[in-house]
């Protein structure tokens, strides 16, 4: 489907008259082309071009005004953006409180693998009773919930990484790749965060201005934990459909053992 196809197709489904359009005298059913351009804040002859597939391809901000004209939902506007650029919209950045609930209990399906959902910027949005019990997640200030803060300015954290370098240089490379990716919002909302590292910690400082950039993708990890020792995981990370600003990350134990470790640490519970 083209452009102009979708664009005719979704305001022909819109009804004018609970908009407060008059439903008299129309021709065809939904709104009007002007009246779609009315709503985006457009010209109607620009819009009129995009429907015929004139005009070159649209801004950002044109398609976002049409996606709110025609209360496109959050797949229905990811789809307007591939049709008319060829590539899904910036990510909008919610609001911790609207996490699924459904989404946390994916998580807790887990009973011996620590699991987690982060951000865009890496702070913890959502994690299950393993990831608590293996890094000491709890409900804390929100500044212990970034793993970035975490892992250089927690000496704790630190002290439990086996060869804490390489994993500090590994994660600061995956932020500046997801940051890439998701665009100018997401790099805009990751400022305040990067510069307090940059001011507090020298080794941050000097990772981000190396440029590097990694994959998340998955792996394995290796933690010195003071009360099981060490600790063998391998992890993999998901895309949370619908919800582009959020990643997900489950860490399986590699061994039956490493498991019974899980278990004492949650108490035998598991």
């Amino acid at each position: 489907m083209e452009l102009g196809d979708y664009l005719k197709d979704r305001h022909a489904r819109i009804d004018a008259a609970s908009l407060g359009y008059p439903a008299a005298r129309r021709r065809t059913p939904g709104l009007r082309r002007e009246e779609v351009a009315q709503r985006a804040n457009i010209s109607a002859t620009w819009y009129t071009w995009l429907e015929q597939g004139r005009g070159g391809a649209p801004s950002d901000e044109v398609l976002e005004r049409i996606a709110g004209a025609l209360m496109l939902t959050g797949a229905e506007r990811e789809h307007l953006f591939l049709l008319g650029l060829g590539r899904p919209p910036e990510p909008r950045f919610q609001a911790e409180a609207s996490l699924s609930p459904r989404l946390q209990r994916v998580l807790d399906a887990f009973p011996v693998s620590p699991a987690l959902v982060k951000t865009l910027t890496w702070d913890l949005v959502a994690w299950n009773r393993p990831a608590a019990a293996v890094f000491g997640y709890n409900g804390g200030p929100d500044e212990q919930r970034n793993i970035l803060r975490r892992i250089f300015l927690d000496p704790r954290n630190k002290s439990m990484q086996l060869d804490w370098d390489s994993v500090a240089r590994f994660v600061v490379a995956a932020l500046r790749a997801d940051l890439a990716r998701a665009g100018a919002g997401a790099r805009t909302q990751a400022e305040s965060l990067v510069r307090d590292l940059c001011a507090h910690s020298p080794e941050f400082e000097a990772m981000w201005q190396a440029q590097d950039v990694r994959a998340y993708g998955e792996g394995s990890k290796q933690l010195r934990h003071p009360v099981v020792g060490l600790l063998s995981m391998e992890y993999s990370s998901f895309a949370v459909e619908g919800r582009p600003d959020l990643g997900m990350v489950i860490y399986n134990p590699a061994t039956p053992e490493d498991a019974d470790k899980v278990r004492k640490l949650m108490g035998g519970s598991a």
